[in-house]
């Protein structure tokens, strides 16, 4: 396992044990939001994010680290909801959300794996604060996608713009330090 599929893997489990939590204290309410909320919410997190990056100080207790943890899983939520567009279903077991859970995130990897290859892993070299300023970027062109009724005339739909919002909030969080450096063996 590479040095970066490993933190990759620690990162999403880390997000996957706090989806699981907050589903456990709220249930499947965030089933209600369509695609325009969802980004919205999104939107609050990374905007809070690059405040805090360009003030450097913050009056909420809670930092950088759990607001791009809630990007990945707002995108994440946003990926099920494409996924289960049309159905009303609001309500899943603990094993079907898990299950809808790591569909996305593998979907998300195998692109991530494929970029890396393609861009040899030039993330590493980025600062945290362009990879903030790119998921903004990619959050309006979202915004724009949904007020075009979802249609492109040559560019990537809206899901491939959450897939890469969590590529790189996953970035972030690796080079934040939030998870161990070293390879396992």
């Amino acid at each position: 396992m590479s040095q970066t599929e490993a933190q990759y893997r620690q990162v999403i489990q880390l997000c996957k044990e706090v989806f699981q939590k907050k589903n456990k204290d709220y249930g499947t309410a965030w089933r209600i939001l369509r695609l325009p909320s969802i980004t919205d919410q999104i939107f609050i997190k990374a905007q809070r994010i690059r405040t805090l990056q360009e003030r450097g100080t913050q009056r909420v207790e809670e930092g950088v680290v759990p607001e791009f943890m809630g990007i990945i899983n707002y995108c994440v939520m946003a990926l099920i909801q494409l996924e289960l567009a049309g159905s009303d279903q609001m309500e899943f077991t603990e094993q079907e959300l898990t299950d809808l859970y790591d569909r996305q995130v593998n979907n998300v990897m195998a692109l991530l794996f494929a970029k890396n290859h393609d861009y040899g892993e030039a993330w590493r070299d980025m600062r945290v604060s362009s990879m903030t300023d790119i998921i903004l970027m990619k959050l309006l062109r979202t915004k724009q996608i949904e007020d075009n009724q979802g249609k492109t005339l040559i560019s990537e739909g809206v899901d491939a713009n959450y897939m890469d919002m969590i590529n790189y909030a996953v970035f972030c969080l690796i080079k934040s330090g939030m998870v161990e450096t070293s390879v396992p063996q």
